[in-house]
């Protein structure tokens, strides 16, 4: 590991959000800083850790899914029982998204069609 230490500024800056969502997810024992004087500092672990956690969010996964994911990465086991765990949570969550995506696209079409109908009747009424 790299020995950088970022301020939750520099971090927060680095990976395009706020100091307040870094120090969120240390308040939720996501990310563990070490202090430097009254300053917190966050190691390269750390930045990977919030990588995972903001790519888990982005996906849809819940804050105790990531932790449990997480928690799984100190295994000794070159995280192959992780990387199991988080295979079958990930195929789960496309399954998950792919039928949000149809439903939404299902919702569009029937706005669609009834914005349709709706402009056919206006346009029936509207004096010339």
């Amino acid at each position: 590991m790299s020995d950088t230490l970022y301020t939750v500024t520099q971090l927060a800056k680095e990976l395009g959000v706020t100091a307040r969502t870094v120090r969120f997810y240390e308040d939720k024992g996501l990310l563990t800083p070490a202090r430097k004087g009254q300053t917190r500092v966050y190691d390269a672990r750390d930045r990977a850790r919030l990588k995972l956690i903001l790519r888990g969010r982005r996906i849809g996964f819940t804050l105790q899914e990531i932790q449990d994911m997480m928690d799984l990465y100190d295994r000794k086991d070159h995280n192959v029982h992780q990387m199991a765990v988080a295979l079958v949570r990930h195929r789960a969550q496309i399954a998950a998204l792919k039928q949000q995506l149809e439903d939404i696209e299902g919702a569009i079409e029937t706005a669609e069609t009834a914005c349709a109908w709706m402009e056919s009747k206006l346009s029936e009424h509207r004096p010339d």
